[in-house]
């Protein structure tokens, strides 16, 4: 069964442009990977410093291992000086 992961990720005041950069940069390694079938950035019209990540992934293993991948090392490094919360769902499609 697919995994799904919706993440929710808001920005210290001030931080805004900075953290969407970081999270660009993101995008287009994390859909090259294997397991990854769709991998989706939002930005809230009502504040610009939150962002939703839409990501559906083959398996909880592949979605493991992207976790584990250079460039969220890179970005878990940066994401104390970025984020002023987060919030992460993962499951699975009930209906």
């Amino acid at each position: 069964m697919p995994l799904t992961v919706i993440a929710s990720l808001k920005a210290k005041p001030g931080q805004e442009a900075a953290l969407f950069a970081a999270l660009t940069a993101l995008i287009a390694p994390t859909r090259t990977e294997t397991g990854c079938i769709l991998y989706e950035m939002h930005r809230s019209h009502e504040n610009p410093g939150w962002f939703i990540f839409n990501e559906l992934w083959e398996t909880r293993p592949l979605w493991d291992a992207h976790m584990a991948a250079p460039h969220l090392a890179e970005f878990s490094a940066k994401q104390d000086a970025l984020l002023d919360s987060w919030e992460l769902f993962s499951g699975e499609k009930a209906a």
